[in-house]
Formats: structure tokens, sequence, C-alpha cells
């Protein structure tokens, strides 16, 4: 047996091997990263919904200025859709379209990333005094063992641009909360002991007095009146 044969009856070998052990591979993933936003999710919603915001705080926007964008559809909730191309390797061309929404709990899309088709799921909840904010893409590879053995790198490939992403956006929805000066609320005070407040009048304030600055009481008055006649 020539070296020639023995090499490819190995690489054939090989091939089974793989085969084998992709079939042993989940034939569905998902890929999962969060972040706490301290904001309440109806303010957080909006950023989400509206996919012109996407090239704000998406993760492949920041390594390609030349990246170029192109919406269709209505400009948010379902029908919305969105797609990118670039000629950097690492962003490649991808596209988001809103399904279904859920206002302001979650939101469900298709996705594909670079010829890498699934479905792609915000989930918005309570997290002490803001919201977590879930990002999901979920992969089906089916039977095929190539497809399984890709499917097994994405939650390297895919779920690291989703943390990058997921943290500008808590940066801008926290800076863009930042920016809105808060209403100053101011408890009233109460009087100090022995104040007196005088019954207001229409169209007065009433300003309480303390008992030194109280008008005295007045006096009854005095009426001069003559002594009786003396008689005689």
């Amino acid at each position: 047996m020539g070296p020639l044969v023995r090499l490819i009856l190995g690489l054939g070998a090989l091939v089974l091997i793989l085969a084998g052990v992709a079939l042993g591979l989940p034939a569905h993933v998902t890929v999962q990263r969060s972040v706490v936003i301290n904001a309440p999710e109806h303010v957080i919603y909006p950023y989400l919904n509206d996919l012109r915001h996407f090239p704000k705080w998406s993760p492949w926007a920041a390594r390609d200025p030349n990246l170029k964008v192109t919406f269709s559809g209505p400009p948010d909730g379902k029908g919305a859709e969105i797609a990118w191309a670039s000629e950097e390797p690492s962003v490649g061309t991808g596209s988001m379209e809103i399904v279904k929404t859920n206002p302001p709990h979650s939101m469900d899309l298709t996705a594909d990333y670079n010829g890498v088709s699934g479905t792609s799921t915000y989930t918005l909840a309570p997290s002490g005094a803001g919201s977590k904010v879930t990002w999901t893409f979920g992969y089906d590879s089916g039977s095929s063992p190539l497809k399984r053995w890709k499917a097994l790198m994405l939650d390297g490939f895919i779920g690291a641009e989703y943390a990058v992403g997921l943290d500008k956006l808590r940066q801008w929805v926290e800076a863009d909360r930042n920016a809105i000066p808060q209403p100053v609320i101011v408890a009233p005070q109460a009087a100090p002991e022995g104040t007196t407040v005088p019954e207001a009048v229409p169209g007065e304030t009433a300003v309480p007095r303390s008992p030194a600055q109280a008008p005295a009481a007045q006096a009854a008055p005095t009426t001069n009146t003559p002594p009786p006649p003396r008689r005689k």
C-alpha cells in the first residue's frame, strides 16, 4: 500500500470520525448575553423597536466606519428591516427583521450573520432599580454535520459580539437618561413648636407667627360716664 493510498484512507477515516461526533452534537444552539441598564423597560424598548437606532450600538458598526446600512419596511415595529454590508471580513454582511413585538417586554426577529440564519430575541425584565436586557440567537443546524460543527463555535463568535453591543446600548441609554434634568421635590417643613398659623384669607397666603409676633388681645373699650347729680 503506497503512501498516497494510506493518506487518502486516513483522511476518509478522519471524516467519518468527525461526522460521527457531529451526530452527537445538539441540533439547536442558543447564544445568549445580558446586561443590566439603569432605566425602566418602557424607556429602553423604543431603542430596540426602532431599527434605525441599531447602527448607534451595533457591535459591527464600530469596526467599519464605511459600513453600508439600508432600511426597509416601516420605521419601527413589525416588518421593520435592516441590512448591512462591509468589506471587512470580521463584519461581512447581515440583516435583521422584526417579526413580533410585545412592548415593553420582548421582541422577536429573524437574523442572518454572514450566512448563519436563525431567530433573535430581545427580552426585558425588571432588575433592581433598572432592567435586565437579554439578547438571544437561536440556530438550527439540522442533520448536517458541517452545520453542527459550525453551531458549536457560535457562542464564542456571536456571543462576544452580543456582549459588546449590549454594553454600548447600556452606555447610550444611561447617557440619555443622565442628560435629562430630574425634578427636585422639596418636602414641606413643619412649623416650629409654639407657632400659630392664622386663618388664611382668600387670595392671601397665611404666614405662621410665633407667640411673640402674635397681636395682643384687644382690651374692652372704656367709656367716661359722668357721675350722677347731687341732691340738694
